[in-house]
């Protein structure tokens, strides 16, 4: 079985990026077992004198920490603000510097802005990704538009061939992960 976080960059109710994650989870083939993160908004800002050796942090950021740890591989959808990664995205990833969740973890993105967009995001996650020491999975990254129209009033992508792209996005990563488990830390 291979657990993989979802975490949406968005807090946006009616989020194209949590949409799309909402899709690979209800699309998770056998043996993935997949799980939206859905308390970004509820993380406090990131303080240094919260996170000090010997201190229990935030409720929200052990809950966090824990869903980390729990997870085999973590697929990050984030939107573009003002040519970055969101801040509280930002504030997420800051609140795992310390401890290490992500260090050596699996890790994986998918961009769901139209052509020529998002790539100020993902350039960005790339770097602070690299930066905790998570082992990107390079190749299980995609790009897989969604339109704020396509998706249904249930909060997934209708679009048949969308929602392929996006369960495809999920197995390469569940697969990149079979296939590296005993793989040094880097990019596979």
């Amino acid at each position: 079985m291979v657990r993989i976080l979802l975490v949406s960059g968005s807090t946006r109710r009616g989020s194209t990026n949590t949409s799309a994650l909402r899709t690979m989870c209800a699309a998770a083939a056998s043996g993935v077992v997949a799980r939206v993160y859905e308390d970004l908004g509820a993380l406090p800002a990131f303080n240094p004198d919260e996170d000090a050796e010997g201190m229990s942090p935030p409720p929200a950021v052990a809950a966090l920490r824990h869903e980390l740890s729990s997870a085999d591989a973590v697929v990050f959808c984030t939107p573009e603000y003002a040519g970055s990664l969101p801040g509280s995205l930002k504030n997420l990833l800051d609140w795992t510097v310390s401890s290490g969740e992500l260090n050596g973890k699996p890790v994986a993105w998918v961009n769901v802005a139209g052509r020529g967009r998002g790539g100020g995001a993902t350039a960005t996650l790339a770097t602070v990704l690299r930066y905790v020491a998570a082992r990107v999975l390079e190749r299980a990254c995609a790009h897989v538009p969604v339109l704020r129209d396509a998706v249904g009033p249930d909060g997934l992508v209708a679009d048949l061939a969308t929602r392929t792209r996006l369960a495809e996005a999920l197995q390469a990563v569940a697969q990149a992960i079979e296939l590296g488990s005993g793989a040094s830390r880097g990019q596979i």
